[in-house]
């Protein structure tokens, strides 16, 4: 059977819905982008996604209209294929989500149903996970928890942030989504739908670990964890960055390794201080502390910090 074309609403924000945008244009069976959805305004200064949509001649809806029961008509009205959610943080209201004729997908930066909701990528690498993956599912009205259509997985390497951790989801994502689409002008019965199995199902929050607060009893791969799962440098991190208090009071760690060199000092001593930075003793190993971030201004540890200053939690 020839494939047809998929009118297709497309609701998204950053880099990840630009790419899928320019995918499914540049796709050879040339499917219809009905309108994309998105938050960011036309400024032809930037390549936001309202940006690139105008450029091609896509119009722009505001993407908060998903939110409303009432716009389940207009999505109706346009025909509406496929609903594709890309990195949008509206919740969909279920009566939209219903309205478009094959169904409502969207691609989380996550393995489901092991990592639902926010800042995923944030908390892989807290936990220390040495595999992550991208899941394209469709969409239900509790967030993250419809059947899965594809998923690719990848490894987490040692030198991953979140936001190189995000490009890779979006990286393995964007092919999903073109697969997905070319199965709904083919034969969108057979776009899969896997249950998730929700006993395995864990949901984040915009909740903190410790709530910001870097530890210095715990150990060292778990601290070096929790500083590189803040690290979105050049962008701010949605959770900051660890906060430390010393004798001038708080302070940001921005950078962090381990040394794998046991320590004997108690956890938060500073060590010995040099060219690569200061030494900082956790509960196992010394940590070496690279960068610092005090009131606002970012700062070489050696240059603050002296051998035998205690930096605690502030508690």
């Amino acid at each position: 059977m020839a494939a047809t074309k998929v009118r297709i609403l497309m609701v998204g924000e950053e880099s990840a819905a630009v790419q899928t945008l320019k995918a499914i244009r540049s796709a050879p069976a040339s499917h219809e982008i009905v309108a994309v959805m998105t938050a960011d305004e036309i400024d032809v200064k930037n390549a936001s996604l309202a940006n690139v949509a105008a450029q091609i001649g896509v119009p722009v809806w505001p993407s908060k209209l998903v939110k409303n029961p009432d716009f389940a008509r207009l999505v109706k009205a346009e025909q509406v294929d496929l609903i594709l959610n890309v990195h949008s943080r509206y919740i969909v209201h279920e009566k939209v989500l219903r309205a478009p004729r094959i169904g409502a997908f969207n691609m989380h930066p996550g393995p489901l149903p092991e990592y639902a909701g926010l800042n995923c990528v944030s908390w892989a690498l807290y936990r220390g996970e040495s595999h992550y993956a991208v899941t394209v599912h469709w969409m239900a009205p509790e967030i993250d928890a419809g059947n899965i259509a594809y998923q690719a997985a990848f490894a987490i390497e040692e030198k991953d942030t979140p936001l190189s951790l995000t490009h890779k989801c979006v990286k393995a994502g964007v092919p999903l989504l073109e697969r997905l689409v070319e199965t709904a002008g083919s034969a969108p019965e057979t776009i899969p739908s896997l249950p998730q199995d929700l006993s395995r199902r864990e949901y984040f929050s915009k909740d903190i670990p410790d709530g910001g607060k870097l530890l210095w009893n715990r150990r060292a791969g778990e601290i070096v964890n929790f500083v590189r799962a803040c690290d979105y440098t050049p962008f701010p991190s949605p959770w900051g960055l660890p906060t430390v208090f010393w004798e001038h009071g708080e302070m940001n760690v921005v950078k962090a390794d381990r040394t794998h060199q046991k320590c004997d000092g108690a956890p938060g001593t500073v060590g010995e201080c040099g060219e690569s930075g200061a030494l900082v003793a956790s509960a196992d190993e010394w940590v070496s502390v690279r960068e610092l971030k005090i009131d606002g201004q970012y700062v070489k540890p050696q240059a603050v910090l002296k051998t035998g200053l205690l930096l605690h939690d502030g508690i």
